[in-house]
């Protein structure tokens, strides 16, 4: 049998498959951006949570609509999609749950406008988190692009050239 080389991982050994850290998901960050970013993670991750929370407790408990069967607490399920992509850092979930929570706003609302007592009050709740979810999802979307360039082998102004733009 012959032994693998040392410098190429056996391939059928667990350790042999990279993992992904968090600089590989993440890119090339500043600390002072990576520490928005999870903190935006965060802001993204409380909103969901309780938009998810707010409406099963709403139609299921709090202000059910009168005759109805708690049906519409289903309409967090697409919400709930979101959970896993956030925890992995996806740009990509971050793209249509900003694009999802504007249904959720719209409901809020209409729903603001139209009814009173609690209801009214939780759907101003409702308008406030999926709100404060699109921002984050937009903002964080936005930072996680602005990737730091890949640094440059040499210096440019020790090699005397200049950018054309600036000797203008």
């Amino acid at each position: 049998m012959a032994e693998a080389s040392p410098t190429q991982p056996d391939s059928a050994s667990p350790a042999a498959a990279p993992e992904a850290t968090l600089q590989d998901v993440m890119g090339q960050h500043p600390p002072e951006r990576l520490a928005q970013i999870q903190r935006l993670r965060a802001l993204n991750l409380f909103c969901l949570l309780g938009l998810i929370a707010l409406g099963l407790a709403w139609e299921l408990w709090l202000a059910p609509l009168k005759g109805g069967s708690g049906a519409l607490a289903l309409k967090v399920l697409p919400l709930c999609l979101g959970i896993a992509g956030l925890l992995k850092h996806k740009l990509y979930t971050n793209r249509w749950l900003s694009m999802l929570v504007l249904l959720y706003f719209t409901e809020g609302v209409l729903r603001a406008t139209t009814e009173h007592g609690l209801s009214q009050g939780l759907a101003i709740v409702e308008i406030a988190l999926s709100t404060g979810l699109f921002v984050a999802c937009a903002v964080y979307v936005r930072l996680r692009l602005k990737v730091l360039p890949p640094k440059v082998k040499g210096d440019k102004a020790a090699a005397g050239q200049t950018d054309p733009a600036s000797a203008a």
